[in-house]
């Protein structure tokens, strides 16, 4: 009988904060990946900084392509900050404690993040069929107006889509562990934790990624087969090279972000030898993106160019190029 009621007192202790333990198998050197992903936080608030200045200033950027691109550079500053100052709080200070509140408030603040990563992914590659494959109705299609419905629809999809995440997480009854081999709220290695039964929460993130990422790529490459088809049939080779390095820019950072997903998908649902690999590659799955995404646009796009070389005072220089 003693045994039972002191079980049972076991059973409802419910513990107050989690533990961020960091990169698994690497917590005596852990610091050193400092300095690094720093850089790259700090690349990526650059660099998107940069890119909405440009656009703001230059009068030709004023184009719902750009547009789009603007808000990515918002959305990947968000998911970058949602993560990075925790991370290198527990770096620098080892400040590994987070509420069970703050936990969640992350959780679902990354999930928004990578739907909006995604969702905006997918409203540039229906901008960019509509400009090769409609031109002369893309003025009359692709507004001002469009933007903002295709953003806020994908906003409202977004946040409430996420919502039962770190609800059902919430839900969980957490009575005796509270150490996570992560430096952030994963919706799975949170709920590895519970003492209950977590089926539901492992259905619902498989669910949402299936509906939310899978109709995302799908769209995605039905836009880039679409294009590929109606490039293939120009006769100007001039013109079919100008139409698809328009959206190589577009396919690199694509492909990058639905690989590494995929992977993380993968990984952590298989019975690893190495956790390092997954929380890993989540983590720069979530700043590595902030930082590229910039960088390949603004190589990629002449315009784009000019308009950097304008800031730093090289409007001879850009003239060049």
């Amino acid at each position: 009988m003693l045994q039972d009621l002191r079980h049972s007192n076991i059973s409802k202790f419910q513990v107050s904060e989690f533990i961020l333990l960091g990169f698994p198998g690497i917590h005596t050197w852990q610091h050193w990946l400092s300095l690094p992903l720093a850089l790259l936080y700090l690349l990526a608030l650059t660099a998107n900084i940069l890119i909405l200045i440009i656009i703001k200033q230059e009068a030709t950027l004023h184009q719902p392509m750009y547009y789009f691109l603007g808000i990515l550079a918002v959305v990947d500053m968000g998911l970058a900050t949602t993560i990075m100052p925790k991370i290198l709080a527990i770096l620098w200070f080892s400040a590994k404690a987070i509420s069970l509140p703050e936990c969640f408030a992350q959780m679902y603040v990354i999930h928004f993040f990578v739907g909006m990563e995604s969702g905006i992914f997918v409203c540039m590659a229906i901008d960019r069929y509509v400009a090769i494959c409609q031109p002369l109705r893309y003025p009359s299609i692709v507004t001002d107006s469009f933007v903002i419905k295709a953003t806020v629809f994908m906003a409202l999809r977004n946040s409430l889509a996420t919502i039962p995440v770190p609800v059902l997480a919430a839900q969980r009854h957490y009575c005796s562990k509270n150490q996570i081999e992560h430096c952030l709220c994963s919706n799975l290695g949170v709920t590895s934790l519970s003492c209950d039964d977590r089926t539901i929460n492992s259905i619902y993130q498989v669910l949402l990624a299936w509906t939310l990422m899978g109709s995302d790529l799908g769209l995605i490459f039905l836009s880039y087969a679409l294009i590929l088809h109606s490039v293939l049939k120009l006769n100007s080779t001039e013109a079919a090279s100008k139409a698809l390095s328009t959206c190589t820019s577009h396919l690199i950072l694509i492909l990058f972000f639905y690989t590494v997903v995929i992977v993380i998908s993968i990984t952590h649902s298989a019975t690893m030898t190495l956790p390092l690999i997954p929380v890993l590659l989540n983590v720069l799955h979530n700043v590595i993106p902030p930082a590229l995404n910039p960088m390949v646009y603004a190589l990629k796009n002449k315009e784009l160019r000019q308009g950097f070389y304008k800031i730093l005072k090289l409007g001879n220089k850009g003239n060049q190029h």
